[in-house]
Formats: C-alpha cells, sequence, structure tokens
C-alpha cells in the first residue's frame, strides 16, 4: 500500500506507517466503508466480496486505533459481529500499537434488538437503546453484563450516546454502518471522517452508502488517498 495524497510516496507502508496515516487526535468520530465504484456497499447482503487485502488491514488498523467499534444491530447480525478478542489480529496490533488489546462493540438499536445469548451479549458489549425499547429485554440485557445505554425517548440520540460513551473514556469512534446508522449520524452533524474503500468494481442493486436522501448536501474534503493493487483507500474529513 503506497500513499498518492498527500505527499507521494512510492514506499510502501508497513503497519506502523499505516497507523500513523489513519492516527487521530482527540474526540472522534470516523466511519469506515468498503464500496464499489457504483455506490454498492454489499454483494448478497455482505461487504465482503467488496474487500481486498488492502481492506482487511485498513480495517484492523482503524480498530486498533479507536477506543470503541459503533455498528447498527442490523449490520452486527448480517456480518457476524463478535467481542473484539485479545488473541485476534485486531488485538495484536492494538498491543503491538500501545493500546489496550480489547475493545468494546457498541450496538445502536432502537429496539434493543440483542439478546441474552448472543454472540454480543457479553459485559464488554454496550447497547445503545432508547426507551421505547422493551424494558424487560434491556433488564435482562443488563443482567447479562450488557452496559445498556437509553438515549432519547423514541429514537436513539446519537449526540447523547456519543457524549455518554465519551464520559467512559470511549473517546474516539470507529462507525462501521450499516448505511441506516450513518445516514441518521450524518443528519445529526455527528461525523468527523468518512475512509471509504474504493473497490474496483460494478455491482448495481439498492444496497447503498447513503440510502436516504439526506436533510441538505454533505461536501466531504479529501485529506488522504492510499493505493494497492487498484483499490482506492481513501479518508474524507467532514465539517470544519
Amino acid at each position: 500500500m503506497r500513499r498518492l495524497l498527500p505527499d507521494p510516496d512510492p514506499a510502501v507502508l508497513d503497519d506502523a506507517g499505516l497507523a500513523d496515516a489513519y492516527r487521530l487526535t482527540g474526540r472522534s468520530v470516523r466511519v469506515n466503508f468498503v464500496g464499489s465504484l457504483d455506490g454498492a456497499i454489499a454483494v448478497d447482503g455482505r461487504s465482503g466480496a467488496l474487500g481486498s487485502p488492502g481492506d482487511k488491514r485498513v480495517f484492523r488498523t482503524l480498530r486498533a486505533l479507536a477506543d470503541v467499534v459503533l455498528v447498527g444491530a442490523g449490520t452486527a447480525t448480517a456480518e457476524g459481529y463478535r467481542p473484539v478478542a485479545a488473541d485476534s489480529a485486531v488485538g495484536a496490533l492494538r498491543s503491538a500499537l500501545g493500546r489496550p488489546a480489547t475493545a468494546p462493540i457498541a450496538v445502536v438499536s432502537r429496539r434493543a434488538s440483542l439478546a441474552p445469548g448472543d454472540e454480543l451479549a457479553v459485559d464488554s458489549t454496550i447497547l445503545v437503546t432508547c426507551a421505547a425499547a422493551d424494558a424487560t429485554r434491556r433488564a435482562a440485557l443488563a443482567e447479562a453484563g450488557v452496559t445498556v445505554l437509553v438515549c432519547g425517548d423514541d429514537d436513539v440520540d446519537l449526540p447523547t450516546a456519543l457524549d455518554l460513551l465519551a464520559a467512559r473514556g470511549l473517546e474516539q469512534v470507529v462507525c462501521e454502518g450499516g448505511p441506516a446508522l450513518f445516514a441518521a449520524a450524518l443528519a445529526a452533524r455527528c461525523v468527523d471522517e468518512l475512509d471509504l474503500t474504493l473497490a474496483p468494481a460494478l455491482v448495481g442493486g439498492d444496497t447503498r452508502l447513503v440510502p436516504a436522501t439526506l436533510p441538505e448536501v454533505v461536501r466531504p474534503r479529501l485529506v488522504q488517498l492510499l493505493e494497492e493493487d487498484g483499490v482506492l483507500f481513501t479518508r474524507y474529513a467532514l465539517g470544519a
């Protein structure tokens, strides 16, 4: 993987160099997606078919740099999410970078869609939900060890959720989708950075990066571009 922008460099980035390329300081929310040239983010419901070895490296790097992984319940289910384990590739990279080996997964679900016994229904998981979610289910998940954050009344209030995560020391957030959560975060002006891998593929279909019309056009600013085997790894800044 080599840098095209800024300061083009033909040197191949090792793990430490890639971490430096993506490192942020202070409180932040970055969103990570892989997409095709025509805007699709999945093939047969999953993102894996669009990925590449380089995309997996970026995915691991962003998780290694983050304090917490934020994901919608639908994406967590479709992609088979599990807790970040200390002996996983991400855990090893976190340790190599001087970070705690594990990081919590924060699942966003208006209906508290986790259930006791699920892969993520463990004491390292955070459920971000709202008061409209079934109180009995919320209590059962809390009994299973899940940290339950009630943010908002009829829907999840993302700014409140991010404030509560930050209050727990989880200031640097990597959001891994899905598209509905990304759209909600954009509408709430919560996104600081979009890290979008552009796969050289045309897929078609209805699974798009942003599934609904936004209240206003968002114009991200390209701040970094990496390349490997025809795959482009972009970093876009949003806001000031």
